[in-house]
């Protein structure tokens, strides 16, 4: 199916627990990220079809990439453009999901290149929650500002 070019779309789900706001990111899956931590987890986020409307897109990647599905009111936050240029579409949202029951949908790849060899990765391959201090370590710098914008919207 054709993607929008250049952008993006996700959700950031959080929770507030005992006055204190956790955020559930996740790492991509695959040999190329099996060793990298800080600067690497994300919001669960992918391409918009063309036909698609951003908020459906969001909701679709959230779905494909964790296996939970997000319900409740959705908080449209200001876009942010990473590094290479991607504008990525986000809207948070208060839920709780269980990490360990996170299933991700998977995608192919010639491991190690020029093998031959293709080899089955999860596109996410763990999710955690993290309180603010920790999510600013982990998630890729440009993502810092959604973050940012949940905390001034829900306190």
């Amino acid at each position: 199916m054709a993607r929008k070019l250049n952008c993006s779309a996700g959700l950031l789900l959080y929770k507030v627990y005992e006055q204190q706001i956790y955020f559930f990111l996740v790492h991509p899956g695959g040999p190329y990220f099996a060793k990298k931590d800080g600067g690497y987890w994300t919001i669960p986020k992918g391409e918009i079809d063309i036909a698609e409307d951003a908020l459906t897109a969001a909701k679709r990647e959230f779905i494909e990439e964790t296996g939970y599905v997000p319900d409740g009111k959705f908080m449209e936050l200001r876009p942010i453009q990473q590094k290479g240029g991607k504008k990525v579409l986000c809207w948070a949202i208060e839920g709780d999901m269980d990490p360990h029951k996170l299933i991700s949908n998977t995608f192919a790849l010639e491991w190690p290149p020029r093998s031959g060899k293709i080899q089955i990765y999860p596109e996410v391959d763990r999710g955690a929650w993290f309180t603010f201090t920790q999510a600013i370590k982990k998630i890729n710098e440009r993502q810092i500002d959604f973050l940012k914008q949940v905390i001034a919207n829900v306190f």
